[in-house]
This record gives structure tokens, C-alpha cells and sequence, in this order.
């Protein structure tokens, strides 16, 4: 089986490259202005291709971050409080003209969209509710009967923009990342302090530039990278006038996260890690699930939360189905990303090189074999790891327990369908799962019984701007993305009224 660049695997594209190349600022953006850091400090931006420092950017220090508080909370409500709902929705689309990268665009239409900006007028806007006060079984007295309404009282429900919102977003799809949640939080009104990754920092900042020239105004949308990244996120979410968390990164760090917020109850939504189960029945159309393997463990060089980390695949279709994965993962041309024609890229530092290669060396160690890859690739430069498939992984292998975020796929063999839901749910992460089969009945069946937020059922591609984008247990808090996504950055309030 082959699958060519367009509908296969993308490599790692190194989006810094290109936005250094466009002449992004490498300043703080706060308050509408292109800031250094209090102190001085910069940030190395590195090519993982080669290793070499591209440029660096300024590094906010905590008062840098206390600052960029500052500037959003002099904004009342937000944006909110300096345009009505069309206009701070029409901020966000004309990213889609300007910026053109990835999956971001389409993130900010859509919250566009939500505030009426769109072409088509009342899709998916935000309505409070005006309700009846009911009486329940007849009245104060107690007796039986129907409900009724009381007079003229009313139950009149706001939707409010929760105030200034904390922004921490991670490496990989950086612009994605950013702008789903800008993208919402600008259409319900709040201003934002963005604190993107240390690695990918200039597409934040690229973003920042879009949105200034766009429109929105000064203090709405502030960008702060920093490599002190504890202190500066700890000291805004002590600060009382944030009242909105919004983390995409590590279950690891989400925990800390979540423990800051607490001191002030500061409303938090989390995107935690994933350890995606990827199930292939007997039934399963071969070559669907091959392909569906591929894109689902390959997108961005396996760097993904999304990216499938377990294969578990019934003993009648596993021998067939080793062998066409591994000849199509052995396949992959590997270089760095930007090269025309390459497939599997570098990973994003050392650090995520050695781990995978750590992983994949454990997983060998414990009875585990190679079937395709699985040695640190040939470069002489650069963070690169090849395309790599594991079979006869034992149950208590380290790399079925945590997500591996690199290109590598653990097959595991199982025999009935509730063997293969127990495999699946066995892990303290519940992001997303992938389920091959051609019996409808039981696709849906075994979607309902796994502990994930989302099930790509005979697909390998679950995000979407307008769907609830989120997991359960250690993966996460809340939704991104819809009118799920939109509710994050609001309060609901209640007047209790007459007329």
C-alpha cells in the first residue's frame, strides 16, 4: 500500500522558519506594543532540522506578565466593552485572508461566525434565556396539580464575557492552538494574555501583528513569551483580575495549573495529554484502517495529542495488517520538513528525540519486537527519529502507559471485542480514540463503552472548529471549539425581575 504527501502524513513544517522569513517581530506584544522584556533575556529559536539558533525573542519576566494583566483588564469586558458582537466577530475571520496557516484561520472564522460576522446572519450565536417562574404541583399550598407560571415574574439568564483570560498554549500546531482559543475568547468579549511555547514563539507573535493590523483594540490581545514559565503563569493567576485559564500541554503541568488556580478559584478549562487507542477488527476494510493508521499516528511526525499511541488489532486481521502498516511507515521519506516531498520531519528538540528512542529502547528491553525502524536515524544534524512500528509489546510495557509523541506505533493483538475495550480504557488518559470496523452496530457500541471525549469512528481525523474538541479523566477540563467552545469564556447570570 503507498499514500502520497497530500492525503498521507505531514511533515513537521517548522512554522518558525516561515514566519521569520514573513519578518515577525520578536518583541512582547502588551498593550499594543512590541515591548523587550523587562530584564533583557531572550529565548533561542532553534531549527530542528539542523539544531541552529534561527533568531531569538524576548523572554517575559514576571512583572512583564503582570503588565500584560494590566494592559487587558483596563479593557473592560473585552473587546465586548468597545464593539458590538458584529464588529469584535469580524476581527477574527480576517485572519483567514491574512494569515493562511493551517487549521488556525478556520478557528477564528468560526468564532467569527458565532458573533454573527459571518455570511449567514443568526448561525450559532449566543442568547440568554427569558423563562416563567413555575410553580411546581399547583401552588404554596402544597396541593396537587399542574404547574403554573406565578404573574409577571421572570427569570431573565445573561451570558457575560468571564473577564481577562491566561492563554498557555503548546509547541506543536501553533498557530491552531492559538487562535482556538483567541478566536472564542475574542467573540465573547474578553481580552487575553497569550503565553505561548518557548519553541514556536514567533508564530504567536506572527498572530499578534495579524490581529493588530485586523483591528482589535490595544490590551485586547496581549503575547508574552517566556521561558520562566511557572513563575510568570503562578503571578497572573494570583493576580485577582484574572478570572479565566485556558492550558493545552501536559497533564503534568495541567495539574500544577489547576492547583495555582485554585488559590483564587480562577475558571479553568484543560487539554491534557492522550494515550489514543487505535482498534482494528477483524471486519475492518484493510486498507481503510491502514491509511486511517497512518494519518492518525503520523500527523505532525506522531507530535500530537491527538496522534494514535496504541494499536490494539484482532488476532485474525493482525499478521496482514503488520505488514502493510510497517512497509508504509518503513516508506515514509524522512527530511527536514520544508523540503518538497518529505513525510516525517524532525521532532521538535532533543529532549522529545531521546525520550521516544528511550521508550522504543524499554519497550525492546521487555520482550517487544521491531518490526520496522526503531534506531536513532542517520543525520548528522538535526532531531529526527524514523517511522517505527512495535509488535509483541508485553501489557506491561512503559510505552503503552504514557503518550509517546513521536513516530512510533505499539501493536498489541487482541480476541474479543470486550478484551479490546479493556485494553483501551486501560489508562489514566481519555482524550480521543479510533475505531476500525465495518459492523456499524458494533462501531457505535464499542464508541459508547471507551472512556474518551471523542471517537473517530472509521475516520482518523477528529478536529473540527465546530465540534467539542476535549477528553475525560486525566486529559482534560471543558471543551474547545463550537458553541461549547464559546460558553468557556462566559458566565451566566441571573436577574430575578417583574414587568
Amino acid at each position: 500500500m503507498t499514500m502520497d504527501v497530500e492525503s498521507g502524513p505531514q511533515a513537521h513544517r517548522s512554522p518558525e522558519v516561515a514566519t521569520l522569513r514573513a519578518g515577525v517581530p520578536t518583541e512582547l506584544f502588551i498593550g499594543g506594543a512590541w515591548v523587550a522584556g523587562r530584564d533583557g533575556r531572550r529565548i533561542p529559536v532553534l531549527d530542528p532540522a539542523t539544531g541552529d539558533e534561527l533568531t531569538s525573542v524576548a523572554d517575559g519576566a514576571v512583572d512583564d506578565g503582570l503588565a500584560a494583566v494590566a494592559a487587558a483588564s483596563a479593557r473592560p469586558a473585552g473587546l465586548g466593552g468597545h464593539r458590538s458582537a458584529a464588529a469584535r466577530g469580524g476581527a477574527a475571520p480576517s485572519v483567514r485572508a491574512k494569515g493562511r496557516a493551517g487549521r488556525g484561520p478556520s478557528s477564528a472564522h468560526r468564532a467569527g461566525e458565532r458573533e454573527g460576522a459571518g455570511r449567514r446572519p443568526g448561525r450559532d450565536r449566543v442568547h440568554g434565556r427569558v423563562l416563567p417562574l413555575v410553580l411546581r404541583g399547583g401552588g404554596p399550598r402544597g396541593g396537587c396539580g399542574a404547574d403554573r407560571a406565578v404573574g409577571a415574574n421572570r427569570i431573565l439568564v445573561l451570558r457575560q464575557p468571564i473577564g481577562v483570560a491566561v492563554l498557555v498554549t503548546p509547541w506543536n500546531f501553533p498557530a491552531a492552538m492559538a487562535t482556538r482559543k483567541i478566536g472564542p475568547a475574542l467573540a465573547a468579549g474578553c481580552s487575553v494574555i497569550l503565553k505561548p511555547a518557548s519553541e514556536t514563539s514567533l508564530t504567536a507573535l506572527a498572530i499578534a501583528a495579524i490581529l493588530a493590523e485586523a483591528g482589535v483594540p490595544d490590551g485586547v490581545v496581549n503575547v508574552l513569551p517566556s521561558r520562566r514559565s511557572g513563575a510568570v503563569v503562578s503571578a497572573m493567576l494570583h493576580d485577582p483580575r484574572v478570572r479565566k485559564l485556558s492550558f493545552a500541554g501536559s497533564t503534568e503541568v495541567g495539574r500544577r495549573l489547576l492547583a495555582e488556580a485554585a488559590d483564587c478559584v480562577v475558571s479553568s478549562s484543560m487539554e491534557l495529554g492522550g494515550n489514543a487507542p487505535f482498534l482494528v477488527f477483524d471486519d475492518a476494510d484493510l486498507d481503510a484502517a491502514v491509511a486511517g493508521a497512518l494519518l492518525a499516528k503520523m500527523r505532525n511526525g506522531g507530535e500530537a495529542c491527538t496522534a494514535a499511541n496504541r494499536f490494539f488489532v484482532q488476532r485474525g486481521i493482525a499478521p496482514e495488517f503488520v505488514a502493510v502498516f510497517s512497509a508504509a511507515m518503513a516508506g515514509l521519506r524522512v527530511g527536514p520538513g520544508l523540503e518538497d516531498g518529505v513525510q516525517l520531519g524532525p521532532l521538535v528538540n532533543a529532549d522529545s528525540r531521546d525520550k521516544v528512542a528511550e521508550l522504543v529502547a524499554e519497550a525492546v528491553a521487555a520482550g517487544a519486537t521491531v518490526a520496522t525502524g526503531g534506531q536513532t536515524h542517520n543525520f548528522q544534524e538535526g532531531f529526527f527519529y524514523p517511522a517505527t512500528v512495535l509488535v509483541d509489546v508485553p501489557a506491561h510495557a512503559g510505552i503503552l502507559g504514557e503518550e509517546i509523541f513521536g513516530p512510533v506505533a505499539p501493536v498489541v493483538v487482541f480476541d474479543t471485542e470486550a478484551e479490546a475495550i479493556e485494553l483501551a480504557n486501560r489508562t489514566e488518559y481519555g482524550l480521543v480514540s479510533y475505531v476500525y470496523t465495518a459492523d456499524l452496530a458494533r462501531g457505535l457500541r464499542v464508541s459508547e463503552a471507551l472512556e474518551s471525549g471523542m471517537v473517530g469512528l472509521d475516520r482518523a481525523l477528529v478536529s473540527d472548529p465546530a465540534a467539542p474538541f476535549g477528553g475525560v479523566k486525566q486529559s482534560g477540563l471543558g471543551r474547545e471549539g463550537g458553541h461549547d467552545g464559546l460558553l468557556e469564556y462566559l458566565g451566566s447570570k441571573y436577574i430575578a425581575v417583574q414587568w
